[in-house]
């Protein structure tokens, strides 16, 4: 892999509430580089929209953040206010999971392209407003020009993921941090949004970081995976290694819980159970409750991330028994 552009060392999270402190975040790491999709998945309330939105410091005030996350050597959770302001936006954007909430209901669209533009760049204003039309076309909106003088209420839902998309990338960021920007959009604009991101990073040598449920988004659009269950980091590797191959009871019981895994009109497999709640940290293996792998220690003791391959890794006890997927036919 390249030289990391972006290094998330032990991030952890605690938000302070009325009903005590939550630990949202609980040790994760990893890296992702130039050119390089890196997929975030798990279930709802396993802690990656708040990963995500931790490493440019989006959180708010009651999040207690600590770790290392190494932009280029700088440490974002410790740098200045006004320097994390120069690479937020700039050569950090994020792409949000609800654009309706994202983008200003009163302000046009143009105007929200010319803000990113204004902040970061030293264009004037009539290479602002060809940079925004130009970007408008970039994401595949028609009559750009037109358009920049619209609001976000004007738009279809698609659209207004593509004008978000096209904010976030105004100023040219050498990395993109997507929170689910495909939610709620029917498959057909889901396909369309992956694939122009997929475009943009050939395209731009950009490196993005993809907050996903969704595994065959995952299959289809990433280099590498990193699963993620009550906060912590099961399993990472290349995407084709941990779906061939999974190490980790979670990520396997995932797998076999998509359809297509039998016979046409076969039952799914669910995993039973519900994930812990964040407010009431579970000793050991958090997923040990819902595991048909566990074993006694598994409730006590809480593994480690342990490498079986190159570049994947896994926290699971049971990582040597888990079968090898059918469609692999391989260890």
């Amino acid at each position: 892999m390249n030289t990391p552009l972006l290094q998330v060392q032990d991030l952890r999270v605690t938000f302070t509430t009325g009903r005590g402190a939550v630990h949202a975040v609980d040790g994760v790491t990893f890296d992702v580089g130039a050119g390089e999709v890196l997929g975030l998945v798990g279930e709802s309330g396993s802690g990656k929209s708040v990963t995500l939105r931790a490493i440019p410091r989006l959180l708010h005030d009651n999040a207690a953040v600590s770790g290392r996350v190494l932009w280029h050597g700088q440490d974002l959770l410790t740098i200045p206010d006004e320097r994390l302001r120069a690479i937020r936006g700039g050569q950090v954007a994020m792409v949000f999971q609800e654009p309706m909430s994202a983008l200003n209901p009163v302000l046009p669209i143009g105007m929200q392209i010319d803000e990113v533009l204004v902040a970061h760049t030293d264009m004037d204003r009539a290479a602002r407003r060809r940079r925004a039309i130009e970007l408008l076309g970039l994401v595949g909106i028609a009559s750009a020009a037109t358009r920049l003088d619209q609001y976000p209420h004007e738009f279809s839902g698609g659209m207004r993921q593509r004008a978000m998309i096209a904010i976030s990338l105004a100023a040219q960021p050498a990395l993109l941090l997507a929170d689910e920007p495909t939610t709620a959009l029917d498959v057909t604009i889901q396909d369309q949004i992956l694939t122009l991101l997929l475009q943009l990073v050939s395209e731009l040598g950009m490196a993005m970081v993809l907050v996903t449920h969704d595994l065959g988004v995952v299959a289809e659009t990433c280099d590498r995976v990193a699963v993620m269950y009550a906060g912590r980091l099961c399993e990472t590797g290349p995407v084709e290694l941990v779906f061939n191959r999974p190490r980790h009871a979670y990520t396997d019981a995932l797998l076999r819980s998509m359809p297509g895994d039998g016979a046409a009109g076969a039952m799914l497999t669910p995993i039973p159970g519900q994930p812990p709640r964040i407010d009431s940290p579970v000793p050991g293996c958090a997923f040990a409750p819902r595991c048909s792998y566990a074993e006694p220690r598994c409730t006590t003791e809480r593994p480690v991330l342990t490498a079986y391959a190159p570049g994947h890794d896994s926290a699971c006890y049971a990582a040597t028994r888990l079968p090898a997927r059918v469609e692999e036919g391989a260890a």
